[in-house]
């Protein structure tokens, strides 16, 4: 199956794409032509995604799990080799690693993968095959940790619970010039962003080398079974019968605006020919800012959602995606879909600022709200993905729900957006009816009642 990617963009009029459909087709109209002709002009195939034509399989991944029968020993190894006391952060990427989320990476990044990657967003294999990968996953140091490990090449890694949890193997250590990677991560370097702020809290040194994990990273805070792997999620996938895949990143609660791009989203697939499109809902599961709702709130109010039938429960899986969350913008979308891709996604749903964030001064969105969309595009190592556009969803006053925007009508429309909706939650307003389904609305009020009772 082919890999795509649908996006929401403001004004743009949907789309039907039929099978026999190319994607060069005056149907895309010159608005979608203009935007995406880099991407239309380096396929010489269609471009369109179908059930006929998308027989191409995910690319194999590799879990970096240690054999069942080496377990023992490999323990013994580790109680003879020093260990490091990792940070939240970097368990997470332990826990992403592990599992094969970033494969064909194979453990903390060396300093010439972690060029790349600072540089070109992406690492050229040995083959030549070039594979997107536009974050650093890197563990800092600092001068003690550098000189024990220099002995031997190798390290244990404890979890902050005090756990050793994996073996790195074949180190190499290199300098952590932080202020570099903050600047070509982010576009800013104010160690008031939550990311940088992390790195700035590091150690002076980075090292990199294969990671071997023990066990399965487990959380036991009663949402380890929505941790599906990337296995575990194409498993699922078949099990249902799928015949093309399509996810939705988020960190924020559900709300009728994005129930109705999704449902429109499958209504597209199905026209396109397929005859089981299966949606993943993922939730950040990692490190989120202190203003962001809590994982377990998100998932309830998700599985609320589900239960109401907003959206259909056969057709629809909530998961946890393991990784931390950076707010790196058009940087970090781009990791976030090739992760995706790994799990055996084939379209990825994009809308305004994904993965953004204001400005640390407050004044500004930190990113421009439509390069995220662009970036994915156009991004070396995703040339699979190709674009649907759909239009931004408000809610309409008119009809008493949300609905996609009719500019031609702007007045009767009003934009919710998640600072307001926070706001009505927080202050136990009720918000229009038709904005959410009022399950998932009361799990919300009721998180923002119990934050005020603990402030008092």
């Amino acid at each position: 199956m082919g890999v795509g990617f649908v996006s929401a963009a403001a004004g743009s009029a949907g789309v039907s794409l039929r099978p026999s459909t190319c994607a060069k087709s005056s149907l895309f109209g010159s608005n979608l032509v203009h935007r995406q002709g880099i991407r239309a002009v380096r396929s010489s195939v269609c471009m369109t995604a179908t059930a006929e034509s998308t027989t191409s399989k995910s690319a194999a991944v590799e879990d970096l799990f240690i054999p069942e029968d080496q377990v023992a020993s490999r323990r013994e190894e580790a109680d003879s080799l020093y260990k490091i006391h990792i940070t939240e952060v970097d368990h997470q990427w332990v826990h992403v690693l592990s599992e094969g989320w970033a494969s064909p990476v194979k453990g903390f990044m060396r300093e010439d993968e972690y060029v790349q990657v600072l540089h070109f967003n992406s690492i050229r294999q040995e083959d030549g095959t070039v594979t997107n990968m536009s974050v650093p996953i890197v563990l800092a140091i600092n001068d003690d940790d550098k000189a024990e490990i220099e002995k031997t090449g190798k390290v244990a890694l404890r979890s902050p619970s005090g756990d050793v949890i994996a073996i790195m193997r074949n180190c190499e250590i290199f300098w952590h010039n932080k202020e570099e990677r903050a600047a070509r991560s982010f576009g800013v370097t104010d160690g008031r962003h939550p990311y940088i702020d992390e790195i700035y809290s590091g150690g002076d040194w980075l090292v990199g080398g294969d990671l071997e994990v023990f066990d399965r990273i487990r959380y036991e805070d009663g949402l380890d079974d929505y941790r599906l792997t990337p296995a575990e999620l194409k498993a699922e996938f078949e099990k249902r019968g799928a015949d093309t895949v399509f996810v939705f990143q988020l960190r924020n609660p559900i709300h009728n605006g994005h129930a109705l791009l999704m449902t429109s989203c499958r209504e597209h697939l199905l026209e396109m020919g397929y005859k089981n499109p299966i949606l993943l809902v993922h939730q950040i599961g990692g490190k989120v800012k202190a203003d962001d709702i809590p994982l377990k709130e998100r998932i309830m109010q998700n599985q609320a959602v589900l239960e109401e039938g907003v959206l259909d429960p056969k057709t629809t899986i909530v998961g946890i995606f393991p990784s931390p969350m950076l707010y790196g913008g058009p940087t970090e979308v781009q990791w976030h879909a090739k992760a995706r891709m790994n799990a055996g996604c084939e379209y990825y749903i994009v809308g305004r600022d994904p993965a953004g964030m204001k400005h640390p001064n407050g004044e500004r969105d930190l990113y421009d709200a439509w390069h995220g969309k662009k970036v994915l595009g156009t991004a070396p190592g995703l040339e699979k993905l190709n674009i649907l556009p759909f239009r931004v969803a408000a809610y309409d006053k008119t009809i008493g729900r949300m609905a996609f925007f009719d500019p031609s009508r702007a007045d009767d429309f009003m934009f919710i957006s998640g600072t307001k909706m926070r706001g009505y939650a927080s202050r136990g307003e009720t918000p229009p009816d038709g904005f959410m389904a009022p399950a998932a609305w009361k799990i919300l009020v009721d998180y923002y009642s119990n934050v005020r009772s603990y402030d008092i």
